[in-house]
């Protein structure tokens, strides 16, 4: 039975859009399967893992017979990204196969009851709906995520902390090392609602969201957070716990503190790290009067030293911290400048952007 006759890129689009999440190997065949789905003059497709769903659809010229099977996401896609650019496509469904047919190639692919397919269940009612810019939203994400924790006991580190409050939009993600702050203004006023967004669904959006102007609505339901944008509809589960509370993390009194160039720090620090122990990867940061030398040493008893003219009037400081935490800022970071505020040797550092109050990255020391 044929069903459907589709330019090749119309159909790789949107598979693209909901294949990030399915894994090759699956313990249940069918979650490694893209649901395709005609409906007259639609296509639809949809994926999940269990945790997260994604949904598309596209166009089709004309109508098609309404059927619904469900086919290798991966293997779908690796032989339409393998066919020249513009090639028309037929998919044709027989005996359990399903042929995908482009010119004078041929494919036989096994197919799963369309009728097996696991959808995520609804989540209840919305306890908060938010509508923003894409840009921003992406742009939110970028400056924490890279904070989450990974494969955490404590499992509620490992996503981000998705807060909607009054006309406020707040992320924090921390691994209990660091912490990363960001957050944005509203023009709907909403009742405060939070969730955890897991790991995999924030790195998922971060590759789909776009940079422009189009709108992205989150629905925080009572179990899951709903992100519809560009056409995509995902749904995660949201992760059951408590969240620390990051208002006693950020330090609000410290009286030193000093900017400098984030490019020209960022570069002193990828030089260091050369040289910095390949376990530990701690760095010192020695801070005198105007000054901060940068130190990385390894076991070879190699050592690396940059020095950076800065306007610092405080006590001499010597204060260790883990390379990597303070790499991954000032790389998400597109500002000039950052500020960093600090304590004693066994206080934390609190790096911002001058004059905005909207970022905040928390690093706590370490012994060297």
């Amino acid at each position: 039975m044929k069903i459907l006759d589709i330019d090749k890129d119309v159909l790789l689009k949107p598979l693209q859009a909901v294949s990030g999440i399915v894994e090759r190997r699956h313990t249940l065949p069918i979650l490694s399967n893209v649901m395709l789905e005609t409906r007259g003059t639609e296509l639809n497709l949809v994926t999940t893992d269990l945790e997260i769903q994604i949904a598309t659809s596209a166009k089709l010229n004309k109508a098609a017979a309404d059927h619904a099977v469900t086919v290798s996401a991966r293997k779908l896609q690796d032989i339409l990204r393998a066919l020249p650019d513009n090639t028309p496509v037929t998919l044709d469904a027989q005996n359990g196969r399903l042929q995908v047919k482009a010119g004078k190639s041929k494919f036989n692919l096994q197919t799963l009851p369309a009728q097996d397919f696991p959808r995520l269940a609804e989540g209840g009612s919305s306890t908060a709906s938010v509508k923003l810019p894409q840009r921003v939203f992406r742009e939110l994400l970028s400056l924490v995520q890279y904070g989450m924790a990974q494969q955490d006991i404590r499992y509620y580190l490992n996503g981000l902390l998705l807060v909607a409050d009054g006309t406020k939009l707040t992320m924090v993600a921390t691994d209990g090392h660091r912490l990363a702050y960001a957050s944005t203004t509203l023009t709907n006023d909403v009742v405060r609602s939070e969730v955890i967004i897991p790991r995999k669904a924030v790195l998922e959006l971060a590759k789909l969201l776009e940079d422009g102007e189009d709108e992205v609505e989150i629905q925080l339901l009572q179990n899951q957070a709903r992100f519809i944008f560009s056409g995509i509809d995902v749904v995660s589960k949201v992760v059951d716990g408590k969240f620390p509370d990051y208002t006693r993390v950020i330090p609000i009194n410290y009286k030193t503190h000093f900017v400098v160039g984030r490019i020209v720090l960022q570069q002193a620090l990828q030089r260091a790290s050369i040289l910095s122990n390949e376990k530990f990867r701690g760095v010192r940061w020695v801070l005198t009067a105007d000054s901060l030398r940068i130190i990385c040493s390894n076991a070879e008893q190699e050592e690396a030293e940059e020095e950076l003219v800065v306007a610092y009037s405080g006590e001499p400081l010597d204060i260790g911290f883990n390379i990597v935490y303070l790499l991954d800022v000032l790389n998400n970071l597109d500002t000039e400048e950052v500020d960093c505020a600090v304590g004693d040797a066994n206080s934390s550092m609190l790096i911002s952007v001058p004059g905005n109050k909207d970022f905040k990255y928390v690093v706590m020391p370490m012994r060297i």
